[in-house]
């Protein structure tokens, strides 16, 4: 069968992997280079074990905070969008202890596929990705938000999970780097088998090695529409010309949710902008962190590839604004040095940003839908996961075009 996959992101990249590596013949379309979207900068853990969705019973108690505080993570700047009021909406009403329960479920399910998925890549095409495998710890600046995460460790180990509290002397045993924080911690939640690469060097490797393949990539080419017959797509329409095929999947991220109207389907996907720096490190044991950091408290990850630590963070509906504000990159240094003070010089801090596409729940969207034609299938809305579900996604689109 010859599939179309629109996007090159981690999300289509690992869809083309599975699908040629199952025989089909692969077609990868995308406007920009691979993983140029908000693949790139990500936050480059791989979070298997902990997959707390955004849409949580917490964050009707921190929703004043989060939407006033001109420091805060989370900001919203009302558009003139029935999809960002909509989105919004959907959001509110999914956090619920109920739901985010079901949420995590689900998405633990699917990131252990992908976790194996990742794992039969790395042993196919042996990427240079700065791949670690160290573990990550989750910190709660108090007690209080400390037994708060008890719940989501508790639900997480009953599917499976291998997690634990530690107390700050713990933390620093498990990453000295964490010493001069001591003060500032309550304690982590501890999860031994966590990851980290940098998802631009897989997206680089996965090209390279799909292409020696023979995957056909069309990169520079944007997507005007579709041919359709009947409830078929017949070819996408590009700025190259026009693409045939028997099937297509629409893994666009951010995007999918415009062509999936001129498709007749509705897509909940939107935008949240985040930020990244990635800097140099001091080299010395104990100055920069090995195992991965999430700090809870600002919203911020901290990730080691190779001589290098992504610091990465934020949550912004604030449409397909793509500029870069001065004071969001500050907000993430001043993390770093408060977090990691001996880590790095922070001389090039090399900022990013990327619009992560999330659904209300926090669950990608996967497979065929009856409202579009019967040979597109999606893979978009993986919000900040996509890189940890990227592999599982691919393997359920590979099983729904069997079906």
């Amino acid at each position: 069968m010859h599939v179309c996959v629109l996007g090159a992101g981690i999300v289509g990249l690992a869809t083309a992997w599975q699908l040629q590596r199952e025989g089909h013949q692969v077609t990868v379309i995308d406007r920009a280079a691979p993983g140029a979207g908000a693949s790139g900068g990500n936050g480059a853990q791989l979070s298997y074990s902990y997959v707390q969705p955004l849409a949580d019973p917490s964050i009707w108690t921190q929703l004043p905070k989060l939407l006033l505080s001109p420091s805060s993570p989370l900001k919203l700047r009302p558009q003139l969008d029935p999809l960002q009021w909509r989105w919004g909406m959907e959001f509110l009403a999914a956090c619920n202890a109920r739901t985010s329960r079901d949420t995590t479920e689900k998405l633990l399910v699917l990131a252990a596929s992908s976790r194996a998925g990742f794992e039969a890549m790395r042993a196919d095409i042996a990427p240079d990705c700065d791949f670690s495998a160290t573990g990550k710890l989750v910190l709660y600046a108090s007690s209080a938000s400390l037994e708060g995460a008890r719940a989501q460790l508790e639900l997480q180990r009953a599917l499976g999970s291998e997690q634990r509290l530690v107390t700050p002397g713990e933390c620093i045993a498990i990453e000295p780097a964490l010493s001069s924080y001591r003060g500032q911690m309550a304690g982590a939640v501890y999860t031994p088998s966590e990851c980290a690469a940098d998802c631009l060097k897989v997206c680089a490797e996965l090209m390279r090695a799909l292409s020696a393949r023979g995957v056909r990539f069309m990169l520079g080419a944007d997507i005007h529409g579709f041919a359709r017959s009947e409830n078929r797509i017949a070819a996408v329409r590009t700025s190259e010309g026009d693409v045939q095929a028997d099937a297509f999947v629409m893994a666009l991220g951010s995007a999918s949710h415009k062509l999936g109207r001129v498709l007749g389907a509705y897509l909940p996907v939107y935008p949240l902008k985040g930020y990244s720096i990635t800097v140099e490190v001091d080299p010395a044991p104990g100055a920069a962190p090995s195992v991965s950091v999430t700090d809870s408290a600002r919203k911020v990850v901290f990730a080691r590839i190779g001589s290098r630590l992504r610091v990465a963070g934020m949550a912004e509906l604030v449409g397909h604004d793509a500029s870069i504000p001065a004071a969001r990159i500050e907000t993430l240094a001043a993390a770093t040095r408060a977090v990691f003070p001996n880590a790095s010089r922070l001389e090039e801090l090399s900022p990013w940003t990327g619009m992560r596409p999330a659904t209300p729940k926090g669950l990608p969207i996967i497979g065929r839908l009856e409202s579009a034609p019967s040979n597109m299938l999606f893979n978009t809305g993986h919000g900040a996961l996509g890189f940890t579900l990227a592999f599982g996604s691919a393997l359920k689109i590979a099983q729904a075009l069997q079906a």
